[in-house]
């Protein structure tokens, strides 16, 4: 642990208060999208677990192998001046210590915080995963951030009726375990966002989707932090596409520099290392 790491720690934390604007967090997949994302005004980077995955040519769901994780963590935060969270799923292991040991990994690299997911596991287990986090992070001096996440609505593990009630009793149960804040993904109803965030007293974080409701009416019903998971790859990625069929297709070349950004302004985005 570093003086600046601890002092990134705790600036992330402080954007996750009561009285700080809704925290806008479009992901990141490498160095260069972490400081694009930085340059256009983001107040802290947080990494897709699915852009990293493809970017190294694995599918999302821990096939990306460890080492590769954590070589794609440091890169982006050595070009980063601002706090960096990163996506790793469920820890890459079912063993809370195995977990913990990884995360020891992500902290040394230089990050002040973590998304990680229940995914299908049982709530107990994923549970114990958050304590052992919090354990080894106490230990490391770092104001640590635990952002965990569970899968109710976006894997469909509770019936329409009852995953209100499940999102609060997981969201009660992880910060008894040690988690700084709850993700939902698949969250979108206002009425059932409203009583998440009044039922749990952590930071609600929700993903972006197709029909979402603004910023400001998320923020009135209690949403804290507001991050957009892979979109923002998927979006650059379709972009790319365009461009390569009309060449491909058509021998033309407009799509290509529709949009852009100068040869010059990304260079001056990195410094000489």
């Amino acid at each position: 642990m570093t003086t600046s790491q601890q002092a990134q720690a705790d600036a992330f934390r402080a954007l996750h208060a009561v009285n700080a604007p809704t925290l806008l967090l479009p992901n990141a997949w490498d160095a260069a999208s972490a400081q694009l994302v930085a340059q256009c005004g983001a107040k802290a980077i947080a990494t897709t677990s699915a852009g990293v995955s493809w970017s190294h040519g694995f599918p999302d769901g821990e096939h990306l192998p460890c080492a590769t994780h954590l070589t794609a963590t440091r890169e982006i935060i050595r070009v980063a001046a601002i706090p960096v969270t990163v996506d790793v799923e469920g820890g890459y292991s079912e063993d809370p210590d195995a977990v913990a040991r990884f995360i020891s990994d992500i902290i040394k690299a230089g990050a002040i915080g973590i998304n990680i997911e229940d995914g299908a596991s049982p709530p107990d287990l994923f549970a114990a995963k958050v304590i052992a986090v919090r354990a080894l992070t106490k230990k490391t001096g770092v104001d640590f951030f635990i952002n965990a996440r569970t899968d109710v609505y976006l894997r469909g593990l509770a019936s329409p009726d009852s995953a209100v009630h499940e999102t609060i009793e997981r969201a009660k149960l992880y910060k008894n375990a040690g988690a700084d804040g709850i993700f939902v993904p698949g969250l979108v109803n206002l009425v059932e966002i409203k009583e998440i965030a009044t039922s749990v007293q952590l930071p609600l974080n929700i993903m972006a989707l197709p029909g979402i409701a603004p910023v400001q009416t998320l923020a009135e019903h209690g949403v804290r932090r507001i991050s957009v998971g892979m979109a923002l790859h998927q979006a650059a990625l379709a972009a790319a596409k365009r461009a390569t069929k009309e060449i491909l297709d058509s021998g033309h070349f407009n799509a290509l520099f529709a949009e852009s950004i100068t040869y010059n302004e990304m260079n001056a985005m990195f410094s000489p290392r």
